[in-house]
């Protein structure tokens, strides 16, 4: 019932013909696993412990909900499309009654959590999104962009999505000009790995996988 009830609610929403499959509980269309970027986000939010360490030390802040809600207002009697929501820090923050709430990312694992918090899921590669133009209030990408492998196609496909007068938002990316890291700022970037492991024990497994999901969020990017 709950595989059908999640079905028939992001039905209005989902290209025709699309390739839609439930897979354990959330639909889930075709993706490129062998992309090394994808598998590293995916490896990521799959450990559910990493997971729920990045829900509640992520995005959780006021001022991080302050900057949301200047931006966007309120998105209650909105539909919204969360485009990499991981295990749903920006719901979870902004709370709201939005009309529709669609999360995406490549993680089952951390779409299983978003769904507790009220997202109507969908595993989906955000270079090819099996969503219809044009239907969206909001499209939200935080902390998303620099994940993914080509973000001028990915940045294409948040803005098909968006109806006239809508919102693309994109928030906590990197740009060239963050990065002038020289001297001791660049020799402690280089040695953060050794210094995890050293000091934090398990904890560096932990940073190692999160820095490989890490696609365009390095010095010289």
């Amino acid at each position: 019932m709950a595989d059908l009830d999640l079905a028939n609610r992001l039905a209005p929403f989902l290209k025709p013909d699309v390739d839609v499959r439930s897979l354990n509980g959330i639909p889930a269309t075709p993706i490129d696993f062998d992309n090394v970027w994808t598998r590293a986000n995916a490896n990521y939010f799959d450990n559910e412990k990493w997971a729920r360490e990045y829900f509640h030390a992520c995005h959780r802040d006021d001022k991080f909900r302050e900057r949301w809600q200047s931006a966007i207002g309120s998105w209650t009697d909105k539909v919204v499309v969360d485009i990499g929501c991981g295990p749903g820090n920006l719901f979870a923050t902004l709370g709201g009654k939005p009309k529709a709430l669609i999360g995406v990312d490549v993680s089952h694992g951390a779409l299983a959590i978003a769904r507790t918090l009220g997202y109507v899921p969908i595993q989906a590669d955000a270079h090819n999104l099996p969503l219809v133009s044009g239907f969206a209030d909001i499209v939200a990408m935080n902390a998303t962009l620099h994940h993914c492998d080509r973000m001028e196609t990915v940045l294409s496909e948040a803005a098909r999505l968006v109806r006239p007068g809508g919102i693309l938002i994109c928030d906590h990316d990197p740009q060239l000009s963050a990065w002038h890291w020289r001297g001791l700022g660049k020799f402690l970037y280089e040695i953060r790995l050794p210094l995890y492991r050293a000091f934090l024990g398990q904890m560096g497994e932990e940073q190692r996988y999160r820095l490989e999901s890490e696609t365009h969020h390095r010095p010289g990017h």
